[in-house]
């Protein structure tokens, strides 16, 4: 996927060219990107973007086309415009894999280069890494939700524009959703493709069977009907068995019912023994119809049957209480090898200032403890003291027996990748393993335990002289 660099807010212009004329450009800088709350309400978050966000800039440049754009806004001198021509990233970023479980208040992505560089591509590595993470950790939830039932994502049409539908497709899976029906996606990011037919497929027909006939004929050996159209139990199941019964004697065997309405609970059960008793227990039951995760956490409770799950509006919207935004912030920590903090009246709120670590201990098992943030050139270890990074007044002793694991690596020097690109199986697998070392209580979909994310003694400190420094600045 390719973005143009005028997929940015304006200020990123105007702060460059500003700092074109105050001769900053050159300066080094390095920014945090992060959130400050787990999203959904949830216990925590899965990290997904960086591929699409190493494309962007890795291939960062402007046309031609762009900067005669800029330059008729009347905003931007000629020196400016000039200047862009041969603009480039080619700064630093250090980051976890995609898949990786993350948690609020700590650095997700790391960018360093010139304050040119680093503070332009702030609006896109926003927008890119917010909405992915977002996506993919509302699949995650809803995955898990569904237990060992397979979960496909159906969400285009409701998408946020066909960039959003594409993007939501590619993190869904990311964060275990098995296939989607978007056809682009599928395409672009290798991924499986699922569908069945709509309604009016079934309406077209003079009758149900018919309708069931005809796509039977078209795709024997993969197909799915939708039995929901008239009555589900009454009518679309009993023809669906005829149906099944047909190929059956052609050689092939019926993939799937979908239902898409009603008590999915009770139909799914009664579908099941209809075809159980028919015959037929290999069938797949899909259902779908605005699920998420807590629609299907009610199924399974309930005793529905089902195979896979169909995720529409929900998903790809990010639709649920907590959701619609990731919230994550780019901020600036240091200059010049400076360490640099933003002041806010709450002192949870202020940043975390200089190059940092992130670290997670986890024990004999492999489960997750904690995890730390430090500083880069700080040693931590078990027995250290550490705080709570929205209250410094609290703080806990990190075990001695814990094993610690580094959560970043550097994923881009001299604007160049210097790691593989992966495929989507393998961050849905690392989201699957890590979602399972996780504290169980984090997992929950209401009231989750809070994961511990501390802050070192060292960092603390720094940060609490420089908010002491500036209070001392203040008129």
């Amino acid at each position: 996927m390719s973005y143009s660099p005028l997929l940015t807010d304006l200020y990123e212009l105007t702060m460059l060219a500003g700092y074109l004329e105050e001769g900053m450009v050159e300066n080094r800088a390095v920014f945090d990107l992060y959130f400050r709350t787990n999203p959904f309400e949830g216990g925590y978050a899965v990290f997904a973007g960086l591929e699409p966000a190493l494309d962007f800039l890795e291939k960062f440049r402007f046309s031609d086309e762009e900067l005669e754009f800029l330059s008729g806004s009347g905003l931007f001198k000629p020196v400016f415009v000039d200047f862009l021509r041969n603009f480039r990233f080619r700064g630093k970023v250090t980051a976890p894999s995609e898949g990786t479980l993350v948690f609020a208040n700590e650095p997700l992505l790391t960018v360093e280069g010139t304050l040119a560089e680093a503070q332009f591509v702030e609006t896109a590595l926003l927008n890119i890494i917010n909405f992915q993470t977002l996506a993919a950790t509302k699949s995650a939830r809803i995955c898990h939700a569904a237990g060992g039932a397979e979960v496909f994502e159906f969400g285009l049409r409701r998408a946020q524009g066909p960039d959003g539908g594409v993007s939501a497709s590619r993190a869904a899976c990311v964060g275990g959703c098995k296939g989607t029906s978007n056809v682009l996606a599928g395409k672009m990011f290798g991924l499986p493709l699922r569908g069945t037919q709509a309604h009016s497929w079934i309406q077209a027909f003079p009758d149900e069977l018919s309708a069931f006939r005809s796509y039977a004929a078209t795709f024997p050996g993969s197909t799915v009907l939708l039995v929901d159209t008239y009555d589900t139990l009454k009518s679309g199941v009993i023809n669906a068995i005829t149906v099944a019964a047909e190929l059956r004697q052609r050689g092939h065997e019926l993939r799937g019912i979908r239902i898409d309405s009603g008590d999915l609970a009770y139909l799914s059960q009664e579908a099941r023994r209809m075809l159980d008793q028919a015959g037929f227990p290999d069938v797949g039951i899909v259902v779908s119809n605005d699920l998420d995760e807590y629609v299907i956490e009610s199924v399974r409770r309930e005793g529905g049957q089902v195979d896979f799950y169909g995720i529409g509006t929900r998903l790809s919207t990010c639709a649920g209480a907590g959701g619609g935004a990731l919230g994550g912030v780019y901020k600036l920590v240091e200059i010049n090898g400076e360490p640099k903090l933003k002041v806010t009246g709450d002192a949870a709120k202020s940043t975390l200032p200089g190059r940092k670590n992130l670290f997670r201990f986890v024990d004999s098992l492999g489960n997750f403890i904690q995890d730390v943030v430090c500083l880069a050139d700080e040693e931590i270890k078990g027995g250290d003291t550490v705080y709570d990074p929205a209250n410094p007044l609290r703080n806990t002793i990190l075990p001695g027996d814990a094993c610690l694991t580094e959560l970043r690596s550097v994923v881009m020097e001299a604007g160049c990748r210097t790691v593989d690109r992966e495929s989507l199986e393998v961050m849905a697998e690392r989201c699957s393993r890590e979602l399972n070392r996780l504290p169980s209580g984090c997992l929950r979909l209401i009231n989750p335990h809070r994961y511990k994310v501390s802050i070192s003694s060292s960092l603390n400190n720094l940060r609490g002289e420089l908010i002491e420094k500036a209070g001392r600045k203040a008129p």
